[in-house]
């Protein structure tokens, strides 16, 4: 879930796009292609991937999981973890043989999330039945009312010991954002902050979601592509500590997203114990 510093090229650039700020029409789309609106509206945001709440008063665009509905009266994002397997689903993803092994036969984990299996998008064979698969979930994201999807850990490549690329993946993008915007969905670039340029141009994200982009001193990579109002950033406390600096001074500097959020590392509601929820103003 969380974000990450840092093969078929071909399949990479084989679509069109046309790219005018954040609005996109896509061209040579497999799925029913239409115009879709990706300008993010004004205002602030939330998170809240760990459970559905009544979003802050300023939150006029609300990230949820794809199991949850859409935050009433807001620019909604549906979380689709695109690259790994979701906690509790991961024996559909290996009975259909999707799912990376390593030399031992056995499925290879994000270190980080060990209860997240990362997806085998080294062929463009099980690219296709990954993306076939994960487009259940994204229709089921528009039929729900939701505005646009975030796709996460467009970086997996890096945590399969050389087993995938960077370009397998950027390959998957292409499918699934396609996907997205033939449903009428916006699409969110996570994670890959140095490939975000390809992001855009080559797989066809209109906006990004960024973890720790300033803790990790890596929000210029985003807002360079995508704009300062085209980045919803989110700042975690344990981050912001092993980088020696805090959100007051991350806020302060004017190279992070003006919508930037600390919350807390379980992204909980509220009511709940840990809950933290920050805004820069």
């Amino acid at each position: 879930m969380t974000d990450g510093n840092n093969g078929t090229g071909d399949a990479v650039g084989g679509r069109g796009w046309c790219v005018v700020g954040l609005a996109v029409v896509l061209t040579g789309c497999g799925a029913q292609a239409g115009e879709v609106d990706a300008a993010l509206p004004e205002g602030g945001f939330d998170y809240q991937l760990g459970g559905a709440y009544p979003p802050p008063e300023e939150a006029t665009i609300v990230v949820r999981d794809s199991s949850a509905e859409p935050a009433s009266g807001t620019y909604s994002v549906c979380y689709v973890n695109g690259f790994q397997t979701q906690p509790g689903e991961e024996t559909a993803w290996l009975e259909d043989d999707l799912v990376l092994l390593d030399e031992d036969g056995a499925p290879v984990a994000d270190p980080g999330w060990p209860d997240e299996m990362l997806l085998d998008t080294s062929t463009g064979e099980k690219r296709k039945r990954i993306a076939r698969r994960l487009g259940e979930t994204v229709d089921g994201c528009a039929r729900a009312g939701f505005d646009a999807v975030e796709f996460d850990n467009l970086d997996s490549h890096l945590r399969s010991g050389g087993a995938l690329t960077v370009d397998d993946n950027l390959a998957l993008a292409v499918e699934i954002v396609a996907l997205a915007h033939g449903s009428g969905l916006a699409a969110a670039q996570k994670n890959a902050a140095e490939e975000a340029e390809r992001g855009r141009d080559k797989a066809g994200f209109d906006f990004a979601v960024t973890e720790s982009c300033a803790a990790w001193s890596e929000c210029s990579a985003y807002t360079d592509v995508y704009g300062p109002d085209g980045v919803l950033d989110i700042e975690y406390p344990e981050d912001l500590d092993a980088a020696g600096t805090s959100f007051g001074a991350v806020c302060d500097d004017p190279a992070t997203p003006p919508r930037s959020l600390l919350r807390d590392l379980g992204l909980v509601p509220p009511d709940q114990p840990g809950h933290v929820y920050e805004r820069c103003p």
